[in-house]
């Protein structure tokens, strides 16, 4: 032990240093985190390509520009099952009128 240093001081510097790199660490994944969502917003889970927002029978969903893939957030499926207009949208979101 260095002089003029007690194992207390020594004990409390590096539980302090332990919690400052807790917190870093802690900071730094956030931050990634962060990085990561940003990246893959409005993104297509299937094809990676960008989403564009389409309204439809009054529900807005997310349609793939590459792939034509559709996204529907939560709840829309529902009001659109509620409105009974499901064949209607899926048929004018492709191009089919019945």
């Amino acid at each position: 032990m260095k002089e003029g240093h007690s194992r207390s001081e020594e004990q409390y510097f590096a539980r302090v240093d332990a919690d400052l790199m807790k917190e870093y660490r802690s900071t730094r994944e956030m931050e990634r985190s962060k990085l990561e969502r940003a990246s893959h917003f409005m993104k297509c889970p299937g094809c990676g390509g960008n989403m564009k927002e389409v309204a439809h029978h009054g529900v807005t969903v997310e349609q793939c520009v590459d792939c034509n893939g559709v996204w529907l957030d939560a709840g829309d499926l529902e009001q659109l099952e509620h409105e009974n207009t499901l064949t209607r949208f899926f048929g004018a979101l492709f191009g089919r009128h019945p």
